[in-house]
């Protein structure tokens, strides 16, 4: 297995790392960072047979005996809630990662058309059900994944579900600029109370995953697929934003970081500015009380800034 080259993550020893969607890819790639540094690694994936084959290969790659593997559906606010609930201790590290691109239309178990409903929703839920772990770590982080195709999205609150017309990839862009939204106002209601927890946001640029395979087999999504494994990084390069955003001293929150080489498809790690409506303070208080209102989920606490 390629080394993942993360100068910049110190010692892990002693902490507590989940990671959604770490049977492949990213996921997968950051799991075993921070398994190689000592930290204890939960790997939260939904198909478990596909977990319990990335758990075997990330023992043998770190010879970590404290790795362990447990059952999430972000497409399920039950499944969420069962794993929030059965999540003992302190957390210090939340990745949330997991997500699908540009599939056929199609809804969670929840009714959530699929790409926001597991790429933000779900993210969402989890985030605030796992809360008062993260608040027992002592310098907890929180990262969520997007993408450079926020910058083409846009929250249409009038058809958050696309249910009046389906585009999969401007439904895609409004799921990714939504991660954005709520790590900006999720950080702001976080500072507003004085709590240590950073939560940033991190994009791999162009990478070469399994992600397209979401995209189904119509021609379009084949050439897509055919396009992203010649021409994307491999997921050991394409993971260290989110690595950085995880872990690097200088990071707080609300940061964003991705490849600083042309367009942020590839290149070294840098802070970058995310597409200036993601600025708009409105729109993410808006879409943080949506959230709330659709799965249920309140962060305990944790009111607007200003309230």
């Amino acid at each position: 297995m390629e080394e993942i080259r993360a100068d910049f993550m110190a010692d892990q020893t002693g902490r507590s790392v989940l990671v959604t969607g770490a049977n492949s890819g990213l996921g997968f790639q950051a799991a075993v960072a921070f398994a190689a540094k000592g930290a204890a690694v939960t790997l939260a994936c939904r198909n478990m047979e596909r977990g319990a084959q990335a758990l075997d290969r990330l023992q043998s790659a770190t010879g970590s005996t404290t790795a362990t593997l447990r059952e999430l559906d972000l497409a399920s606010l039950d499944s969420i809630r069962h794993f929030a609930a059965g999540w003992e201790g302190p957390l210090d590290v939340l990745v949330n990662n997991a997500g699908l691109m540009a599939p056929p239309r199609s809804t969670t178990l929840d009714g959530f058309e699929q790409q926001l409903g597991i790429n933000h929703l779900g993210h969402f839920a989890l985030s605030g059900l796992l809360l008062p772990a993260l608040r027992l770590a002592p310098s907890a982080r929180v990262v969520v994944v997007s993408s450079i195709a926020h910058r083409r999205g846009r929250i249409d609150f009038d058809d958050l579900m696309s249910q009046s017309r389906y585009r999969r990839w401007r439904a895609y862009s409004q799921s990714k600029i939504a991660n954005l939204y709520f790590v900006m106002e999720f950080a702001r209601r976080l500072d507003a109370r004085g709590e240590d927890i950073v939560v940033a946001a991190a994009h791999p640029g162009l990478a070469n995953t399994n992600l397209p395979a979401s995209m189904g087999k119509d021609p379009a999504a084949l050439l897509t697929s055919a396009f992203m494994r010649l021409a994307a990084q491999p997921d050991t390069v394409a993971v260290r934003p989110v690595l950085y955003a995880a872990t690097a001293p200088d990071v707080r929150g609300g940061d964003f970081y991705g490849p600083k080489g042309l367009y942020g498809q590839a290149g070294e790690v840098s802070i970058e500015a995310p597409a200036a409506r993601v600025a708009d303070h409105l729109v993410a208080r808006r879409l943080w009380e949506v959230s709330e209102d659709l799965t249920k989920v309140h962060f305990p606490d944790l009111p607007p800034a200003g309230d």
